[in-house]
């Protein structure tokens, strides 16, 4: 019995000693592994005389559980010790103030259409909106489009499918925001059918419209803001000064020049290309072409339900993205729509 006093006596001062959970493994091996002190000490009962043999593996018993106590009080203290250094070593100061998330904010091309939008309605435009998935007839056919016109080709236009996987030439994605002036002219012709004059017509027309064309200027969905202006008397003078004097305040420009250049648009006669030229930075002296414009053709206005005898009017179109780009210096259309948030971020 002395002998197992002492041998637990040691086991516990071999435990204490063991620093890590690797080294108590060794210490345990010593005494309870299977050449353990007490697993010899059990593995010699058989050699005592029968009447010894109970009293003595009684007490080898005793020491071996006092010794398993021992083993695991330490191996919870090492693991508390260990788990209290970890946690001091990554300990947080919860007194600091947390870093939070930034606030988001409105995309660049967003900024603008809104912009665009403000300014136009301190002259007196109101927004229209339309659908983006068209008929032929409003995108084309009532714009004075010819049947044979390039855009009406696959290769310019996303056509829907039927239930069958087969196109449907009447049904496509807008190719431009102009079928919101058909939609506007005739909800107005029936609203105010009983008034005569009929009260002037003045929207811009924003959203988004899709064409098969992608590179650093391109994307096959962009946006786009349509104006018209119908009346009676409206003429190509009311448009140049609307238009020059939305630009000069689009750029916070006062000497930026404008100038008008003609061109052909089936939607309007005569028509126009409009350039600017900025007389600051590295587009100075370089004239850009920023949108196109016109009088509303004759044909359009009957589509839209409006006498061209009596009204007449004019209609431009512009590239929000176009204009974000200039006024913000960037070189590649596709970084709009990438979602990368290190680009974006920037407009924060």
């Amino acid at each position: 019995m002395d002998n197992l006093e002492q041998l637990v006596a040691e086991a516990a001062a071999a435990f204490a000693a063991a620093t890590e959970l690797a080294r108590l493994e060794d210490a345990k091996a010593a005494y309870l592994g299977k050449e353990g002190a007490l697993t010899v000490l059990l593995k010699g009962l058989g050699k005592l005389p029968p009447e010894e043999r109970k009293a003595a593996g009684a007490a080898i018993n005793a020491a071996k559980a006092r010794i398993e106590a021992l083993l695991a009080e330490r191996r919870e203290a090492l693991k508390a010790a260990q788990l209290a250094a970890q946690l001091e070593a990554t300990a947080l100061d919860v007194t600091l103030p947390g870093r939070g998330q930034p606030a988001g904010t409105h995309h660049p091309v967003m900024r603008t259409l809104e912009r665009i939008e403000a300014l136009f309605a301190s002259i007196g435009f109101a927004v229209a909106d339309g659908p983006e998935i068209e008929t032929d007839w409003h995108n084309f056919t009532a714009l004075n489009t010819p049947e044979n016109h390039p855009a009406r080709s696959m290769h310019d236009t996303f056509y829907l499918l039927d239930e069958q996987g087969r196109v449907r030439p009447d049904v496509l994605l807008r190719t431009h925001t102009s079928p919101v002036q058909i939609r506007t002219m005739l909800a107005h012709v029936e609203k105010y059918r009983h008034l005569d004059p009929l009260p002037e017509i003045r929207v811009i027309c924003p959203g988004r419209v899709y064409r098969v064309d992608s590179d650093a200027t391109h994307s096959p969905m962009f946006h786009q803001v349509e104006g018209l202006w119908v009346g009676e008397n409206v003429s190509f003078a009311d448009l140049k000064g609307v238009i020059v004097d939305f630009l000069r305040r689009f750029f916070e420009s006062d000497d930026l020049q404008v100038r008008f250049r003609p061109s052909f648009f089936p939607f309007t006669e005569p028509s126009a290309e409009i350039d600017v030229a900025f007389m600051h930075g590295e587009l100075k002296g370089r004239w850009l072409e920023i949108a196109g414009c016109g009088m509303v053709h004759p044909n359009v206005l009957r589509h839209g339900g409006i006498d061209p005898e009596r009204y007449t009017g004019f209609a431009f179109g512009m590239g929000p993205d176009r204009l974000t780009m200039l006024r913000y210096g960037i070189h590649d259309l596709r970084l709009f729509f990438d979602g990368d948030l290190r680009f974006l971020s920037q407009f924060q």
